[in-house]
């Protein structure tokens, strides 16, 4: 199995009326509810519209994001699969009932982190 990340970018939804969103929430809900029901589900969330904030690889904190950053993620799924093609087709879902387009990219998981979490417990 192999983790993928489906997002989409801030702003992306503003397009949709305000009387649509209940439609639009239900909607991703009922995938949602799918993808847990077919044990692919591990976590996803939308993200506040707010500044970002970038901490340095010197621990110093600078506000952002910055000017030339396309793009801020505004929500996002992990899901755990089979296939790339298994992520496209829940990402597609996801699509729909967000009315949205969605960006898919695989994980990649560190083995010893792994590791740390089975130890762990989780």
């Amino acid at each position: 199995m192999a983790q993928f990340l489906i997002s989409f970018d801030d702003g992306s939804m503003d397009h949709i009326r305000d009387e649509d969103f209940p439609e639009v929430g239900a909607a991703s809900h009922a995938v949602v509810q799918e993808a847990i029901d077919a044990g692919v589900w591990v976590y996803g969330a939308g993200l506040h519209r707010q500044r970002a904030s970038v901490v340095g690889a010197d621990g110093t904190v600078v506000d952002g994001p910055f000017p030339e950053t396309k793009a801020v993620v505004g929500g996002f799924s992990v899901i755990d699969v089979g296939s790339r093609e298994e992520a496209l087709a829940w990402a597609a879902k996801i699509a729909v009932a967000c009315r949205c387009a969605q960006e898919v990219r695989e994980i990649m998981l560190d083995p010893e982190s792994e590791r740390m979490l089975r130890e762990a417990g989780r």
